[in-house]
């Protein structure tokens, strides 16, 4: 008993703080940016990829047509409980808004470093918890873009159709996810959000493929013409 109590007022005393560094983090891309890109890709994975990895998704596509961005979640683990795999994760509920002014910052970062070529279309694609990142990346510094892919995420409950009122009329957003999801409920209760809020309005197109929660590579091409 005494020990709890004294554990008690020992943990009343701590008191979380904050301070700010400079750190870094990678990201990978694949093919060239050159005069004869069409369209420039930011993809951001979802809990468990990694960038390099997650690019295996975008070989298909044209090389000479297509430049793809992967930037990389910070947080990295060890996947499963032989420590042999690493993977990553975007946020957590633990300090989100803290964390999510850090991812966001370094996004601006590696597309002012990357994004060279400005008569390009720009498709920006979210998986999984990636579509959390893509939506409040887009939705906090007013980004453009020609297409908003969300495949098989949830979309943030802070965001509101005035998060996206700004986008052209003719921005295609498509909300794809499979019919066999793991996830089928979150899918279908994301669905009818969308539909319900009118987060995109008129924009909004759903694709639902036959598949489990993967990364559907047919839609991915089709999604680059």
């Amino acid at each position: 008993m005494f020990t709890f109590v004294k554990l008690q007022k020992e943990l009343k005393m701590a008191q979380e703080k904050q301070v700010s560094y400079t750190t870094k983090n990678t990201y990978c891309t694949l093919n060239d940016l050159t005069e004869n890109t069409k369209n420039i890709w930011i993809v951001f994975h979802g809990l468990g990829f990694l960038s390099r990895y997650f690019l295996r998704h975008f070989e298909g596509l044209n090389a000479a047509e297509n430049f793809i961005i992967a930037p990389q979640a910070p947080s990295k683990h060890y996947l499963g409980t032989s420590f042999k795999h690493v993977g990553a994760c975007w946020l957590t509920k633990e300090n989100t808004k803290l964390e999510t002014e850090n991812v966001l910052n370094y996004i601006d970062k590696v597309v002012d470093v990357e994004i060279i070529k400005e008569d390009c279309k720009i498709i920006i694609l979210g998986y999984s918890q990636g579509v959390s990142i893509a939506t409040r990346w887009m939705a906090s510094r007013k980004i453009a873009c020609s297409k908003l892919i969300l495949h098989s995420g949830g979309i943030p409950v802070e965001l509101t159709p005035e998060s996206f009122d700004y986008l052209e009329t003719d921005t295609k957003v498509i909300y794809l996810y499979g019919n066999k999801d793991e996830y089928i409920n979150a899918a279908k209760k994301t669905e009818e959000t969308l539909k319900a809020s009118k987060l995109f309005d008129n924009r909004l197109e759903i694709n639902v493929f036959e598949g489990v929660h993967e990364v559907h590579h047919p839609s991915i091409l089709r999604f680059a013409e």
